[in-house]
C-alpha cells in the first residue's frame, strides 16, 4: 500500500481484521503494519501507541454498534414507545454483533475492559439518550419522575442483561425475547404518570 493512501480509517479496519485473526492478546502493531504492507512507523504516525490504536478501534466499534440510537431518542413518537424502540435497538445491535461475529465480539469485550474512559464516555451518551426520552415523557405527562437522569441510569442498569457483553451467552436462549419484553414493560409501567 502506498503510504499516501494510508488513513486512520484504513488502519482501523485492518486492525479489526488482525484482532479477529490473532485475538487481543497476540495482535501487535507490527501485525497491523504487515497486513497493510507498510512499516510499523507508518501506523504510529496515525496512532502514537498500541494503546491509542486499541482505544480508537474500541471507540469505533462502540459507535458502529450503537449508531442510530440518538435518532431514536429524538424521534417524534410517544416517550413510552420511544423507550421501547431505543432499548430494543440497543439489544438487537449487541445481539447481532455477538452472534454474527463471536470472535470479534469476544475481542471487543476484552478491549472494552482496557479502555474504561472510552466506555465511560459511551455509557454517558447512552444515559443522555435515555434522559432525553424520560424528560420528554415527563414534559408530555406520560412519565412521572423528579429525576430524569437518575431514572435513565436506572433503566440502563435494569436492562444490563440485554446489552452488557458479560451476558452475551444468554442472548440466544429461547426465552430471551420474552424476558426482554417483560423487563421493558415493567420499566415503562414504573415510569408512567399516575392519574
Amino acid at each position: 500500500m502506498a503510504e499516501g493512501a494510508l488513513t486512520a480509517e484504513v488502519i482501523l479496519s485492518t486492525t479489526e481484521d488482525v484482532l479477529r485473526r490473532y485475538g487481543p492478546a497476540k495482535a501487535t502493531v507490527v501485525d497491523v503494519a504487515r497486513a497493510l504492507g507498510v512499516s510499523h512507523g507508518s501506523v504510529y504516525r496515525h496512532f502514537p501507541t498500541k494503546a491509542a490504536l486499541r482505544e480508537a478501534v474500541t471507540q469505533r466499534w462502540l459507535a458502529r454498534a450503537h449508531s442510530g440510537l440518538t435518532d431514536l431518542a429524538t424521534a417524534d413518537t410517544p416517550a413510552p414507545q420511544r423507550l421501547r424502540d431505543w432499548l430494543a435497538a440497543l439489544f438487537e445491535s449487541k445481539r447481532v454483533k455477538a452472534l454474527d461475529d463471536p470472535e470479534l465480539f469476544a475481542t471487543y469485550s476484552v478491549l472494552v475492559t482496557e479502555n474504561s474512559a472510552v466506555v465511560d464516555a459511551h455509557v454517558a451518551t447512552l444515559v443522555e439518550d435515555l434522559t432525553r426520552i424520560v424528560e420528554d415523557g415527563v414534559a408530555s405527562g406520560e412519565f412521572a419522575t423528579d429525576d430524569p437522569a437518575g431514572a435513565a441510569e436506572a433503566v440502563l442498569a435494569a436492562t444490563a442483561r440485554f446489552h452488557d457483553p458479560v451476558h452475551a451467552p444468554l442472548w440466544s436462549t429461547p426465552d430471551i425475547d420474552a424476558s426482554f419484553e417483560a423487563v421493558v414493560s415493567l420499566l415503562v409501567a414504573g415510569l408512567r404518570a399516575r392519574p
